[in-house]
Protein backbone atom coordinates (compact mmCIF):
# COMPACT_ATOMS: atom_id res chain seq x y z
CA UNK A 1 0.00 0.00 0.00
CA UNK A 2 1.07 3.59 -0.57
CA UNK A 3 1.56 5.92 2.41
CA UNK A 4 3.48 9.08 3.28
CA UNK A 5 4.36 12.21 1.34
CA UNK A 6 3.08 12.51 -2.21
CA UNK A 7 2.67 15.24 -4.80
CA UNK A 8 -0.32 15.56 -7.09
CA UNK A 9 1.76 16.07 -10.23
CA UNK A 10 1.13 18.86 -12.70
CA UNK A 11 1.07 17.88 -16.36
CA UNK A 12 3.46 20.06 -18.39
CA UNK A 13 2.43 21.06 -21.91
CA UNK A 14 4.35 22.30 -24.92
CA UNK A 15 2.31 23.59 -27.85
CA UNK A 16 -0.71 21.99 -26.18
CA UNK A 17 0.85 18.52 -26.20
CA UNK A 18 2.02 16.71 -23.06
CA UNK A 19 5.72 17.48 -22.59
CA UNK A 20 7.05 14.11 -21.48
CA UNK A 21 10.65 15.34 -21.27
CA UNK A 22 9.65 17.94 -18.68
CA UNK A 23 7.38 15.39 -17.01
CA UNK A 24 10.34 13.10 -16.45
CA UNK A 25 12.40 15.95 -15.00
CA UNK A 26 9.62 16.86 -12.59
CA UNK A 27 9.19 13.29 -11.38
CA UNK A 28 12.94 12.78 -10.95
CA UNK A 29 12.96 15.94 -8.82
CA UNK A 30 10.25 14.39 -6.63
CA UNK A 31 12.42 11.30 -6.21
CA UNK A 32 15.51 13.37 -5.40
CA UNK A 33 13.81 15.32 -2.61
CA UNK A 34 12.46 12.41 -0.63
CA UNK A 35 8.84 11.98 -1.62
CA UNK A 36 7.29 8.57 -1.02
CA UNK A 37 5.05 8.54 -4.07
CA UNK A 38 3.88 10.60 -6.98
CA UNK A 39 0.29 10.97 -8.14
CA UNK A 40 -0.10 11.42 -11.90
CA UNK A 41 -3.27 12.64 -13.61
CA UNK A 42 -5.33 13.79 -10.69
CA UNK A 43 -7.07 17.16 -10.48
CA UNK A 44 -3.71 18.98 -10.42
CA UNK A 45 -2.67 17.01 -13.50
CA UNK A 46 -5.57 18.46 -15.50
CA UNK A 47 -6.97 15.00 -16.08
CA UNK A 48 -10.34 16.48 -17.07
CA UNK A 49 -8.85 17.89 -20.28
CA UNK A 50 -6.54 14.99 -21.18
CA UNK A 51 -7.60 12.38 -23.67
CA UNK A 52 -7.76 8.81 -22.39
CA UNK A 53 -4.68 8.02 -24.45
CA UNK A 54 -2.77 10.91 -22.82
CA UNK A 55 -4.06 9.90 -19.39
CA UNK A 56 -2.73 6.38 -19.86
CA UNK A 57 0.58 7.64 -21.27
CA UNK A 58 1.11 9.83 -18.20
CA UNK A 59 0.53 6.89 -15.86
CA UNK A 60 2.84 4.68 -17.89
CA UNK A 61 5.53 7.37 -17.95
CA UNK A 62 5.35 7.86 -14.18
CA UNK A 63 5.68 4.11 -13.58
CA UNK A 64 8.71 3.85 -15.86
CA UNK A 65 10.45 6.90 -14.35
CA UNK A 66 9.92 5.68 -10.78
CA UNK A 67 11.08 2.15 -11.58
CA UNK A 68 14.23 1.33 -9.66
CA UNK A 69 13.58 3.98 -7.03
CA UNK A 70 11.73 3.75 -3.73
CA UNK A 71 9.05 6.14 -5.00
CA UNK A 72 5.70 4.52 -5.74
CA UNK A 73 2.97 5.55 -8.15
CA UNK A 74 -0.58 6.27 -6.98
CA UNK A 75 -2.27 6.59 -10.35
CA UNK A 76 -5.28 8.79 -10.92
CA UNK A 77 -7.99 6.53 -12.31
CA UNK A 78 -11.26 8.34 -11.76
CA UNK A 79 -14.00 9.30 -14.18
CA UNK A 80 -17.62 10.42 -14.30
CA UNK A 81 -18.24 7.10 -16.06
CA UNK A 82 -17.79 3.86 -14.12
CA UNK A 83 -16.82 1.90 -17.23
CA UNK A 84 -14.13 4.46 -18.08
CA UNK A 85 -12.83 4.48 -14.49
CA UNK A 86 -12.57 0.67 -14.64
CA UNK A 87 -10.71 0.86 -17.94
CA UNK A 88 -8.18 3.32 -16.50
CA UNK A 89 -7.82 1.26 -13.33
CA UNK A 90 -7.14 -1.96 -15.24
CA UNK A 91 -4.60 -0.20 -17.44
CA UNK A 92 -2.81 1.33 -14.44
CA UNK A 93 -2.54 -2.08 -12.80
CA UNK A 94 -1.22 -3.69 -15.98
CA UNK A 95 1.51 -1.09 -16.46
CA UNK A 96 2.72 -1.41 -12.87
CA UNK A 97 1.10 1.33 -10.79
CA UNK A 98 1.28 0.54 -7.06
CA UNK A 99 -2.19 1.83 -6.20
CA UNK A 100 -5.10 3.88 -7.57
CA UNK A 101 -6.61 7.23 -6.63
CA UNK A 102 -10.26 7.24 -7.68
CA UNK A 103 -12.19 10.51 -7.53
CA UNK A 104 -15.93 10.56 -6.95
CA UNK A 105 -17.81 10.65 -10.27
CA UNK A 106 -18.30 14.28 -11.20
CA UNK A 107 -21.29 15.98 -12.86
CA UNK A 108 -23.63 13.00 -12.42
CA UNK A 109 -24.26 13.69 -8.71
CA UNK A 110 -24.96 10.02 -7.88
CA UNK A 111 -26.68 8.92 -4.69
CA UNK A 112 -24.67 7.25 -1.93
CA UNK A 113 -25.83 3.90 -3.30
CA UNK A 114 -24.55 4.97 -6.72
CA UNK A 115 -21.18 5.89 -5.20
CA UNK A 116 -21.03 2.55 -3.41
CA UNK A 117 -21.71 0.60 -6.61
CA UNK A 118 -19.28 2.75 -8.61
CA UNK A 119 -16.37 2.24 -6.24
CA UNK A 120 -17.16 -1.43 -5.73
CA UNK A 121 -17.08 -1.97 -9.50
CA UNK A 122 -13.72 -0.21 -9.86
CA UNK A 123 -12.15 -1.95 -6.85
CA UNK A 124 -13.38 -5.37 -7.97
CA UNK A 125 -11.87 -4.84 -11.43
CA UNK A 126 -8.31 -4.76 -10.02
CA UNK A 127 -6.19 -6.32 -7.29
CA UNK A 128 -3.99 -3.34 -6.39
CA UNK A 129 -4.97 -1.00 -3.51
CA UNK A 130 -7.58 1.70 -4.13
CA UNK A 131 -7.80 5.11 -2.44
CA UNK A 132 -11.15 6.91 -2.46
CA UNK A 133 -10.96 10.62 -3.29
CA UNK A 134 -13.51 12.97 -1.75
CA UNK A 135 -13.49 16.51 -3.19
CA UNK A 136 -17.09 17.74 -3.23
CA UNK A 137 -16.18 21.29 -4.29
CA UNK A 138 -15.09 19.79 -7.62
CA UNK A 139 -17.48 16.90 -8.09
CA UNK A 140 -20.72 18.12 -6.54
CA UNK A 141 -21.10 15.05 -4.31
CA UNK A 142 -19.49 13.88 -1.07
CA UNK A 143 -18.75 10.36 0.12
CA UNK A 144 -20.60 9.99 3.41
CA UNK A 145 -18.69 8.30 6.20
CA UNK A 146 -21.16 5.42 6.31
CA UNK A 147 -20.60 4.84 2.57
CA UNK A 148 -16.83 4.85 3.03
CA UNK A 149 -17.25 2.34 5.85
CA UNK A 150 -19.41 0.06 3.67
CA UNK A 151 -16.82 0.21 0.90
CA UNK A 152 -13.95 -0.57 3.26
CA UNK A 153 -15.83 -3.59 4.57
CA UNK A 154 -17.00 -4.80 1.13
CA UNK A 155 -13.76 -4.36 -0.84
CA UNK A 156 -10.51 -5.67 0.68
CA UNK A 157 -8.34 -3.51 -1.59
CA UNK A 158 -10.00 -0.19 -0.64
CA UNK A 159 -7.52 0.96 1.98
CA UNK A 160 -7.68 4.76 2.21
CA UNK A 161 -9.47 8.01 1.47
CA UNK A 162 -8.06 11.34 0.33
CA UNK A 163 -10.06 13.98 2.16
CA UNK A 164 -10.31 17.33 0.36
CA UNK A 165 -13.57 18.58 1.82
CA UNK A 166 -11.78 20.90 4.24
CA UNK A 167 -13.89 19.76 7.19
CA UNK A 168 -11.94 18.75 10.27
CA UNK A 169 -15.04 17.34 11.95
CA UNK A 170 -15.15 14.75 9.14
CA UNK A 171 -11.52 13.90 9.82
CA UNK A 172 -12.27 13.30 13.49
CA UNK A 173 -15.39 11.31 12.62
CA UNK A 174 -13.45 9.06 10.24
CA UNK A 175 -11.01 8.25 13.03
CA UNK A 176 -13.86 7.34 15.34
CA UNK A 177 -16.12 5.50 12.90
CA UNK A 178 -13.77 3.93 10.33
CA UNK A 179 -10.44 3.78 12.20
CA UNK A 180 -8.79 1.26 9.86
CA UNK A 181 -9.44 3.27 6.69
CA UNK A 182 -6.22 5.26 6.17
CA UNK A 183 -6.84 8.99 5.97
CA UNK A 184 -4.84 11.29 3.70
CA UNK A 185 -4.81 15.06 3.51
CA UNK A 186 -5.96 16.46 0.19
CA UNK A 187 -5.57 20.12 1.20
CA UNK A 188 -2.17 21.62 1.96
CA UNK A 189 -3.62 24.17 4.38
CA UNK A 190 -4.62 21.39 6.77
CA UNK A 191 -1.85 18.85 6.20
CA UNK A 192 -0.63 19.12 9.78
CA UNK A 193 -4.06 18.94 11.46
CA UNK A 194 -4.94 15.80 9.48
CA UNK A 195 -1.58 14.17 10.25
CA UNK A 196 -2.08 15.07 13.91
CA UNK A 197 -5.42 13.24 13.77
CA UNK A 198 -3.77 9.95 12.78
CA UNK A 199 -3.51 10.80 9.07
CA UNK A 200 -1.24 8.46 7.11
CA UNK A 201 0.03 10.92 4.55
CA UNK A 202 -0.59 13.90 2.31
CA UNK A 203 -1.26 14.37 -1.40
CA UNK A 204 0.12 17.83 -1.93
CA UNK A 205 -0.08 20.55 -4.57
CA UNK A 206 2.68 22.53 -2.86
CA UNK A 207 4.89 19.45 -3.14
CA UNK A 208 5.35 20.17 -6.84
CA UNK A 209 7.22 23.31 -5.80
CA UNK A 210 8.67 22.39 -2.39
CA UNK A 211 8.88 18.59 -2.27
CA UNK A 212 11.51 18.38 0.45
CA UNK A 213 9.48 20.56 2.80
CA UNK A 214 6.34 18.49 2.25
CA UNK A 215 8.32 15.27 2.70
CA UNK A 216 9.87 16.56 5.94
CA UNK A 217 6.52 17.80 7.28
CA UNK A 218 4.93 14.41 6.63
CA UNK A 219 7.80 12.24 7.84
CA UNK A 220 8.24 14.16 11.10
CA UNK A 221 4.54 13.69 11.85
CA UNK A 222 4.53 9.99 10.99
CA UNK A 223 7.54 9.50 13.28
CA UNK A 224 5.74 11.30 16.11
CA UNK A 225 7.69 14.57 16.04
CA UNK A 226 4.61 16.76 15.82
CA UNK A 227 6.39 19.97 16.83
CA UNK A 228 8.74 19.90 13.84
CA UNK A 229 5.87 19.00 11.54
CA UNK A 230 3.83 21.90 12.92
CA UNK A 231 6.70 24.32 12.41
CA UNK A 232 7.09 23.36 8.75
CA UNK A 233 3.33 23.56 8.18
CA UNK A 234 3.32 27.05 9.67
CA UNK A 235 6.20 28.18 7.44
CA UNK A 236 4.30 26.94 4.41
CA UNK A 237 1.12 28.83 5.33
CA UNK A 238 1.55 31.71 2.89
CA UNK A 239 2.56 29.62 -0.10
CA UNK A 240 -0.21 27.09 0.57
CA UNK A 241 -2.71 29.95 0.63
CA UNK A 242 -1.57 31.73 -2.54
CA UNK A 243 -1.46 28.49 -4.52
CA UNK A 244 -5.23 28.42 -4.27
CA UNK A 245 -5.89 32.07 -5.16
CA UNK A 246 -7.42 30.71 -8.39
CA UNK A 247 -8.57 27.25 -9.43
CA UNK A 248 -5.93 24.55 -9.02
CA UNK A 249 -3.64 23.96 -10.94
CA UNK A 250 -3.52 27.51 -12.31
CA UNK A 251 -1.42 29.05 -9.48
CA UNK A 252 0.94 26.09 -8.96
CA UNK A 253 1.84 25.98 -12.64
CA UNK A 254 2.42 29.75 -12.60
CA UNK A 255 4.67 29.42 -9.54
CA UNK A 256 6.66 26.59 -11.12
CA UNK A 257 7.07 28.61 -14.32
CA UNK A 258 8.28 31.65 -12.38
CA UNK A 259 10.85 29.47 -10.60
CA UNK A 260 12.07 27.80 -13.80
CA UNK A 261 10.58 24.38 -13.08
CA UNK A 262 8.33 24.59 -16.14
CA UNK A 263 9.62 25.73 -19.52
CA UNK A 264 6.17 26.87 -20.65
CA UNK A 265 3.17 28.27 -18.84
CA UNK A 266 0.46 26.35 -20.65
CA UNK A 267 -2.98 25.14 -19.67
CA UNK A 268 -5.83 23.66 -21.62
CA UNK A 269 -9.04 25.59 -21.97
CA UNK A 270 -11.15 26.35 -20.10
CA UNK A 271 -8.17 26.97 -17.78
CA UNK A 272 -6.19 30.15 -18.48
CA UNK A 273 -3.18 31.84 -16.83
CA UNK A 274 -3.77 33.76 -13.60
CA UNK A 275 -4.79 37.40 -13.62
CA UNK A 276 -2.02 40.02 -13.51
CA UNK A 277 -2.94 40.78 -9.91
CA UNK A 278 -2.71 37.16 -8.83
CA UNK A 279 0.49 36.58 -10.82
CA UNK A 280 2.06 39.49 -8.92
CA UNK A 281 0.80 38.05 -5.64
CA UNK A 282 2.27 34.63 -6.45
CA UNK A 283 5.62 36.21 -7.35
CA UNK A 284 5.66 38.23 -4.12
CA UNK A 285 5.03 35.18 -1.94
CA UNK A 286 7.57 33.07 -3.86
CA UNK A 287 10.34 35.48 -2.86
CA UNK A 288 9.92 34.27 0.72
CA UNK A 289 10.82 30.67 -0.14
CA UNK A 290 13.90 28.91 -1.46
CA UNK A 291 12.85 26.70 -4.34
CA UNK A 292 15.55 24.18 -5.21
CA UNK A 293 15.97 23.01 -8.77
Amino acid sequence: MVFGAMSALVTPFSNQKVDFVSYEELIKRQIAYGMDACVPVGTTGESATLSHKEHMECIEAAVQICKGSSVKVLAGAGSNSTSEAKELAIFAQKCGANALLCVTPYYNKPTQEGLFEHYKAVANAVEIPVMLYNVPSRTGVSIEIETAKRLYEACPNIYAIKEAAGLMDRVVAFGAEVPHLALFSGEDAINYPILANNGKGVISVTGNLLPQEIADLTHHALKGDMQKSYEINTKLYEINKVLFCESNPVPIKAAMFLKGLLKNLEYRLPLVPPSKENMAKIQEILEKYEVKQ
